[in-house]
């Protein structure tokens, strides 16, 4: 592989990754199930958590997606055992491309895909023990195919996203059925505002 264009961290998740859901569901006692992404675009992520007392204790995970995706999540579901899931909601797609090493610019939105499917395990966890939206910030969906909030979009364009060609980059927003675009471009648009001041 002399045109491998990642970082050994990154070679060793994808070659070797950790906590692979093998089989099916029904072969892992999970807690919790958070699902994310879409298919039509070529990236889905389930992931399933065993939660003790509020601590992750176990986690599988399974994806459709590349090298990035593949490696970002193994790295994740090291990160996230043992970890209280108030602590591990708060992971963000930089955190893992840090722990990494790096990924090269085109791949960074294939991290975000297990960061999701994270905080939308422990939603669920939180919504069947009676806590629904305790860790939930408020949010509004931009993009209903990969469910891209507006929250997203700030992150992305606080790491240097300022138009769409970047965003889709960062985030993979507008892949599928490219409905969202003028929405996300004026949201941009009043966060150049809001920043430049």
């Amino acid at each position: 592989m002399s045109d491998w264009i990642y970082s050994d961290t990154v070679k060793d998740h994808f070659t070797s990754p950790r906590n692979v859901l093998l089989g099916d569901e029904a072969d892992f006692a999970f807690d919790a199930k958070g699902q994310t992404g879409n298919i039509k675009c070529g990236d889905q992520m389930l992931m399933l958590l065993e939660i003790k007392d509020d601590v992750i204790t176990d986690v599988r995970w399974k994806t459709y997606g590349c090298a990035s995706a593949i490696a970002s999540t193994s790295m994740l579901s090291e990160l996230i055992k043992g970890m209280k899931i108030e602590d591990a909601y708060k992971i963000k797609p930089e955190d893992l491309v840090a722990k990494l090493g790096g990924l090269p610019s085109f791949k960074i939105h294939c991290s975000v895909l297990g960061d999701k499917a994270l905080r939308a395990a422990i939603d669920d966890h939180l919504e069947k023990t009676g806590r629904k939206g305790m860790l939930k910030e408020e949010t509004s969906v931009i993009c209903h195919c990969l469910g891209i909030t507006d929250k997203d979009i700030e992150n992305a364009f606080q790491n240097g996203a300022r138009n769409w060609e970047q965003l889709q980059q960062a985030t993979k927003i507008g892949t599928v059925c490219g409905s969202c675009r003028e929405k996300a471009e004026e949201l941009l648009h009043g966060l150049d505002h809001i920043y430049s001041v």
